[in-house]
């Protein structure tokens, strides 16, 4: 997995609307690059809601939000409009963004192996440094944007 200290490319993806998103879209800002497993799950849904009720202060004090799922453009897009979330959504569906962050790997649920995505959020600085990692198990989905916001400098 990348850690704090590397650098990430300027390129992240393309979003559920087809655009390419980098970087260098967002200049002065902290990226807030977070990997979520799946829409519409009820932990991914409670992480992207609580991003997006804290968008504004997020926004406010110096951050980009971007997520990233290996989900569809299409599945993006629903989940995105049903939950009126204001930021993009990488659809990663070749999974090239996940393999490159070290995100992507084996999972286990109720004895079940199977590949899937760590839920992780990158702090990425305006010069593609990143700042900060945290891990599935420092994501509390339900306040994630407060965790956020309470990262020390």
């Amino acid at each position: 997995m990348k850690a704090a200290g590397d650098k990430v490319e300027d390129l992240l993806g393309v979003d559920a609307e087809g655009h390419e998103v980098r970087l260098s879209d967002y200049p002065g800002k902290k990226i807030a690059l977070y990997f979520y497993p799946k829409d519409n799950t009820s932990g991914c849904t409670a992480q992207a809601c609580s991003l997006r009720d804290g968008y504004d202060d997020l926004m406010a004090a110096g951050y980009q939000v971007i997520g990233v799922s290996v989900d569809s453009a299409e599945s993006h897009r629903k989940f995105a409009s049903r939950h009126e979330l204001p930021f993009p959504l990488i659809a990663d569906t070749d999974h090239r963004l996940v393999e490159e962050m070290g995100v992507w790997g084996e999972k286990s649920m109720y004895g079940r192996k199977y590949m899937g995505t760590f839920r992780t959020t990158f702090i990425i600085s305006s010069d593609g440094t990143i700042e900060a990692v945290m891990g599935p198990k420092q994501i509390k989905t339900k306040d994630h944007a407060r965790q956020l916001l309470d990262l020390k400098p």
